[in-house]
């Protein structure tokens, strides 16, 4: 089985082809475009460096969120007009799924965390039992202290993963300095992760068409919540 990957679900922009027992190539970059400059550019350059004929993949993977907006719709339209063009499946893969791969058969809890800003992070919690990874929670978009207190119930250590890293490290070792903090080099996405996972995912059969794709927000878009807050202060102020 090969996979071609996508992740653009922060300010990491990653592509990558995987089979059952390899990465065959990655490209990663954490720079300022934006994903719609890099994305395609990217699938095009490692298309090339192993000639790569596109319609000899079997599924287009895809980071399905939560993260950035922007960054996921755009990954998200990607994959969408990939699986289209090639008439292959999508194989969705929870972006902290995949962030919490990038730890192997650890026995910490792991946790991967994405700063969501508003002391807020989209996080939930894994761990490796028996060579199976296992999600322990819900995904959630939660404040990262009410995060560290359902923590604090787990009878193991923890390792965190993701750029909440560096948003609340003091934050992190302030609340239990055993906690640990995943070095860079394993601490963003990857695509490689998401494509590893969509290998699994689809051997259970988790594959879905490009019209039926859908991204996971967890909660709305700054957008969506300004407009909110200006709705309720004109219906408080409201005679």
């Amino acid at each position: 089985m090969k996979i071609l990957a996508v992740d653009t679900s922060s300010l990491v922009a990653s592509v990558a082809l995987v089979d059952e027992t390899k990465t065959i190539a990655e490209f990663t970059t954490n720079y300022k475009k934006t994903h719609s400059q890099t994305i395609m550019p990217m699938i095009d350059y490692l298309k090339n460096m192993v000639e790569l004929d596109l319609s000899s993949v079997d599924y287009i993977a895809c980071s399905s969120g939560p993260g950035s907006f922007t960054g996921l719709r755009i990954g998200g339209a990607t994959a969408k007009g990939l699986a289209f063009a090639l008439n292959k499946k999508i194989v969705p893969v929870p972006t902290l799924d995949a962030l919490a791969y990038n730890i192997f058969m650890n026995e910490n809890i792991i946790v991967p965390i994405m700063d969501a800003r508003r002391s807020q992070v989209y996080t939930a919690f894994y761990t490796w039992e028996k060579k199976c990874f296992k999600r322990l929670s819900e995904y959630m978009a939660e404040d990262i202290n009410i995060v560290l207190n359902k923590l604090d119930g787990f009878d193991k250590n923890v390792i965190f993963v993701g750029d909440g890293i560096e948003a609340y490290r003091d934050t992190i070792k302030n609340f239990n300095k055993n906690y640990v903090l995943a070095f860079s080099n394993l601490s963003y996405q990857r695509a490689a992760s998401v494509g590893a996972l969509a290998i699994d995912y689809a051997l259970k059969g988790l594959i879905v068409d490009s019209k039926e794709f859908e991204l996971t927000y967890l909660r709305k878009s700054q957008a969506e919540r300004e407009y909110d807050e200006r709705e309720k202060l004109k219906n408080d102020n409201d005679c």
